[in-house]
């Protein structure tokens, strides 16, 4: 839902709604209840995500039917299940990943030491049919998987430029209100934000004062005061992903101007 209020705000056509479910922290929990059935299918439907982390980590593919690494993977992403904690307000996927790493760190560290090695055969799950996963299946897999990763980065990047936006007292429905709503308009106030987030002095008043450094910004810019005073909070927000690191939200930005001057080509 963030999602669609943020294009609204840039300006942005709105996608289709994404259909809403369970969660996987819900099936988490379900599974630390003690549901055995939902964990074999949890780690079948995963092994996509599991062998993508792995190969994250050693930067090059992990074939789940060879390498070791994959059983070591599978091994610490059902290590996460067991001690996941929701109540610590942070993704399962996040804290999978991040036992996996250590799993996969510690396996190097002895792998020097010992000649033995991970069987994957001791970690080998069946689907809900009983049949073996197709490996095939799973790389073509690991893409939709890493999708879904990109839309838990982007949900997580929202959330965090909500808290920022709280600081200076301004909500996504104001910001939808608030929106210019004929793009020549949008993008003089994305011009105006550049400037705000490029300049060090502006940019600190902004922060340190939570308010809008007028008077300096009315020196290089050719907009009256009431025009910067009207579209304050918009100015505020689009400042703040300027100047911050928030990679999705300036893709979003990039576009919505990518758009305009689509616009501007076609009426021309």
């Amino acid at each position: 839902m963030l999602l669609v209020i943020i294009k609204k705000f840039l300006g942005l056509r709105s996608p289709q709604a994404d259909v809403e479910g369970t969660t996987i922290e819900d099936t988490i929990a379900h599974i630390q209840d003690g549901d055995t059935r939902l964990l074999n299918q949890v780690i079948t439907d995963y092994q996509p995500y599991i062998a993508k982390a792995a190969s994250r980590f050693c930067k090059r593919y992990i074939d789940p039917s060879q390498d070791e690494e994959f059983a070591v993977a599978l091994h610490g992403f059902h290590e996460a299940i067991q001690q996941f904690s929701p109540t610590e307000g942070r993704s399962f996927l996040g804290f999978a990943e991040t036992v996996i790493r250590r799993r996969l760190i510690d396996h190097l560290r002895k792998e020097r030491r010992h000649s033995g090695h991970a069987s994957y055969s001791s970690f080998e799950w069946e689907d809900e049919d009983g049949l073996p996963v197709n490996t095939a299946d799973v790389r073509k897999a690991i893409d939709v998987y890493e999708k879904e990763r990109t839309t838990e980065d982007r949900r997580a990047e929202i959330e965090a430029f909500s808290q920022e936006l709280n600081m200076f007292e301004i909500s996504f429905d104001e910001l939808v209100r608030v929106s210019p709503k004929h793009a020549d308009s949008r993008e003089t106030m994305f011009g105006i934000a550049r400037t705000i987030a490029d300049d060090p002095d502006m940019l600190g008043a902004l922060f340190s004062k939570k308010t809008m450094p007028i008077k300096e910004l009315l020196e290089k810019v050719q907009v009256s005061r009431k025009t910067i005073e009207r579209n304050r909070k918009y100015l505020i927000a689009l400042a703040l992903i300027y100047a911050g690191h928030y990679p999705y939200l300036s893709d979003y930005l990039r576009l919505s101007e990518v758009e305009q001057l689509a616009a501007e080509g076609k009426g021309g």
